[in-house]
């Protein structure tokens, strides 16, 4: 069996995507610019003896879909610890809702969200009480 070893995210403006998710999420960025050969951000999302995978931050090759088109990628989702708390980082750092809050009934609280560069991604809340 595969599991996921690594994500990219592809942005138009590297600056503005690596200060919404390090606002809404705290992750940091390494330059891996020197072993790509191109602008490339190492991404960061905690420490190597927790669960969870780093990623990838790189310009855009091609151009987003438009409104309403829906996703061209794969869509990740984070895990959170309070769903309602990552919802206002997110809004605050100019996110945008694309799905809202729902309930995944006795598992947990979903919802997905747009960054400022299109792309969609997760987030995820356990909560054996979802309603």
């Amino acid at each position: 069996m595969s599991r996921v070893v690594h994500f990219e995210i592809q942005a138009d403006d590297l600056e503005r995507a690596k200060a919404f998710y390090g606002a809404v999420f705290d992750w940091s960025f390494e330059d891996y610019g020197q072993f790509t050969g191109s602008p490339y951000w190492g991404v960061v999302t905690g420490p190597d003896d927790q669960p969870g995978i780093n990623g990838g931050l790189l310009q855009r090759p091609a151009p987003a879909p438009g409104q309403g088109q829906g996703t061209n990628a794969y869509v990740c989702t984070m895990g959170v610890e309070d769903y309602d708390a990552t919802e206002r980082r997110i809004l605050d750092a100019g996110g945008q809702v694309a799905l809202p809050k729902m309930a995944l009934t006795g598992m947990a609280w979903q919802g997905y969200y747009l960054d400022p560069e299109g792309n969609t991604f997760g987030i995820h809340q356990p909560d054996p009480e979802a309603r």
